[in-house]
């Protein structure tokens, strides 16, 4: 075993999601700053709380689709690290306990740095405790949610919801409804990752009794499902755009749509799960790319 191998844990960790915690800061930091209160040390702590929350999701996945059979020779993603018998189930319990404790002191520090009042300390606590417990909670245990087809909406509400409209918060000190739009966009970019994930491997997933969303919709319903989200993610932040940024600069994210468009009909047209392997990947491009032309937007228009 070279379970203490930096690269084994470092594929653990599974990098190539990890722009979808970057996008959500970005998304909220950059309607903070579009406002006035962008703050970059908060900003920072935020980003590095939200990649230890990622990469703890990651690594419990890992470990809870491995001790329940999921992870086996018929799923068409690529090879976990205990699936593989590079990492023991033990090892990785320990690697959980630790990314936990590193998650808790930033979270602490974001919190403490960034709130001013008990009640804003208090709520930010209850939600960071609800983050790392779903984090866990969405493959490992005797009810795992993910298992429920739960995922989705806990994708919605933490890539979205509360990471977007939370790290505008903490910044600017104040709620806005309209952060909704962009936020729920971020959120149903995030959902469409996950999906490719399902769809992929609807076939596995059913077998072993996850019954994700797609698995619940079938395989034809799930790639409608899929377009719906891309769709309502440009939806939301055009309706930002026009009710809220009076520049041009507000619709710089329209630059993507061909990406989006150009994905959505690969995956409307695929026939199999092998046939989208090479999409979760793209997905994942377009998630950030579209947030990140909807930051630089905003920082145009602030300007």
């Amino acid at each position: 075993m070279k379970s203490s191998s930096l690269a084994i844990w470092l594929d653990a960790a599974r990098p190539k999601t990890l722009p979808l915690a970057i996008a959500s800061i970005v998304c909220g930091s950059a309607v903070a700053g579009w406002q006035g209160s962008f703050s970059a040390v908060i900003a920072g702590l935020a980003l590095l709380t939200a990649l230890l929350l990622q990469i703890l999701s990651n690594l419990a996945n890992d470990y809870g689709d491995a001790v329940k059979g999921t992870d086996n020779d018929q799923r068409l993603g690529p090879q976990r690290a205990i699936q593989s018998g590079l990492v023991t189930p033990a090892a990785m319990r320990k690697a959980m306990v630790l990314n936990i404790v590193l998650t808790i002191i930033s979270g602490l520090s974001l919190i403490l740095l960034a709130t001013n009042n008990l009640h804003d300390m208090l709520g930010f606590m209850v939600l960071g405790l609800m983050a790392i417990l779903a984090s866990i909670a969405y493959t490992v245990g005797n009810k795992p949610y993910g298992y429920r087809g739960l995922g989705d909406l806990s994708v919605l509400m933490f890539f979205g919801w509360l990471g977007v409209a939370g790290t505008y918060y903490l910044q600017a000190g104040q709620i806005d409804s309209i952060i909704m739009l962009p936020a729920t966009a971020c959120g149903l970019l995030a959902v469409g990752v996950l999906n490719i994930n399902n769809l992929r491997d609807i076939d596995n997933d059913r077998a072993c009794g996850k019954l994700t969303l797609a698995v619940r919709m079938g395989p034809e319903w799930g790639r409608k499902y899929h377009l719906f989200l891309l769709l309502g993610s440009v939806i939301c932040l055009a309706l930002f755009a026009a009710l809220e940024i009076h520049s041009p600069f507000g619709w710089l994210f329209i630059l993507s749509a061909p990406l989006l468009f150009k994905h959505g009909k690969q995956v409307f047209q695929s026939t199999d799960g092998a046939a989208l392997r090479p999409m979760m990947a793209t997905m994942v491009k377009c998630a950030l790319l579209t947030n990140l032309l909807f930051a630089a937007g905003m920082v145009l228009a602030a300007s």
